[in-house]
């Protein structure tokens, strides 16, 4: 019987040993995981932020042109002629057409009231142009004086003078060209 006892003890003693091992659950997802399953923290905090920091409004192009600032264009100017610039600069009231047959800077009249280095270097190239075509032409028919080649040469170019631009009137006031 003590056999017995020791061996039911023994028995008994033997699994106490013996136990699984223990295992560990981790509830974190590993970073591969967190972005597959669509957790972007770092993208969300910075979208939090973003959203409670005031940023301006943007402005419509006619709210900026208003304020005098010259929206970008949504194409580049790249086809546009001289006499394209002119016709703009007509329409804009940035220059008229004077009674003597000359470009004339009207900037204060200007919207916006803007004149670029480039157009103002344009005014004088198109006007020294202008002097030139009126010199060849008294070579051309020697016996008309310079004003009358003027006042002839303004009357013919006054009916091309874009729609809307600015042109000097016989009384010296300035108006839009009306079409």
């Amino acid at each position: 019987m003590k056999c017995r006892g020791l061996l039911l003890l023994a028995a008994l003693a033997l699994p106490g040993c013996i136990r699984a091992p223990e295992i560990v659950m981790v509830d974190r997802a590993t970073a591969l995981e967190e972005q597959a399953s669509g957790s972007f923290k770092d993208v969300e905090r910075r979208l939090a932020r973003a959203g409670m920091s005031p940023t301006p409004v943007p402005l419509t192009p006619n709210q900026l042109e208003e304020l005098g600032i010259q929206p970008t264009p949504l194409i580049e100017d790249i086809g546009k002629t001289q006499a394209d610039r002119v016709d703009e600069l007509l329409r804009r009231h940035c220059v008229g057409e004077g009674r003597d047959g000359l470009l004339v800077d009207t900037r204060s009249q200007c919207k916006p009231r803007r004149l670029s280095a480039d157009d103002a270097a344009l005014v004088e190239r198109v006007n020294r142009a202008r002097v030139q075509l009126w010199q060849w032409m008294r070579t051309v028919r020697p016996g008309v004086p310079e004003e009358s080649v003027r006042r002839s040469w303004q009357q013919v170019h006054a009916q091309g003078v874009v729609c809307s631009g600015w042109v000097e009137a016989e009384d010296g006031t300035w108006g839009e060209k009306k079409c």
